[in-house]
């Protein structure tokens, strides 16, 4: 089944400024409206910009990989992520500032990246896919970029192709009311990463 998003509604578009408008104004972890229908569930979704998630991110490239923690803060259009566990590399943090992304090593190095997906397989061997995970995450595909989609049952997605990225959500939790992405898979040609979404903040 595919699906493509369409701009909302009047009636939504409200919806969308009031339920933004709450999260500006207390900063806390708020509750998520009826989701709906697809087409509603990809405009709320992706109109929330405040969030953060903490999980657990395992990446195979070819004979190497691992297992560690991956924790994202989204703010706007700027975020930043934490991949911790990653033996011989330590902690490395990908963030978002204004129109340029930066990546920090376990040494406090910080360096502009262009492209960022190659860059991260040409320093680290491995490599997520950065640009759309903001999206994917929330179970919805990345609305800048053509995308084949497939629906369960419930209206939720299930899988999604983008960007050279093969996507499946394989679970979802309750949260905020609504049912979340809880565990996904994410593959490319060279890259297979599974993440596991322990907990969801909203802001």
């Amino acid at each position: 089944m595919n699906a493509c998003s369409r701009a909302p509604s009047k009636s939504l578009a409200v919806l969308l400024a009031a339920l933004l408008a709450a999260g500006c104004a207390t900063q806390k972890s708020i509750d998520l409206p009826d989701l709906g229908e697809w087409e509603t569930r990809q405009a709320v979704l992706a109109a929330l910009d405040r969030w953060d998630f903490n999980g657990r991110v395992g990446v195979q490239a070819g004979d190497d990989g691992f297992n560690g923690k991956l924790r994202w803060r989204q703010d706007g259009d700027e975020f930043q992520a934490t991949v911790s566990g990653p033996l011989g590399i330590g902690t490395v943090r990908i963030e978002r500032r204004g129109d340029d992304v930066y990546v920090t090593d376990k040494d406090g190095e910080t360096t502009a990246l262009t492209d960022v997906e190659a860059e991260l397989w040409y320093r680290y061997g491995w490599t997520i896919p950065v640009e759309s995970l903001r999206f994917w995450v929330l179970g919805i595909p990345d609305p800048r970029v053509p995308a084949e989609t497939q629906l369960g049952d419930e209206g939720r997605l299930l899988s999604l192709s983008q960007r050279g990225w093969d996507v499946v959500v394989s679970g979802y939790r309750e949260v905020g009311g609504q049912q979340m992405p809880k565990r996904m898979t994410a593959i490319s040609a060279e890259t297979h990463v599974r993440l596991v979404i322990d907990d969801w903040v909203f802001r």
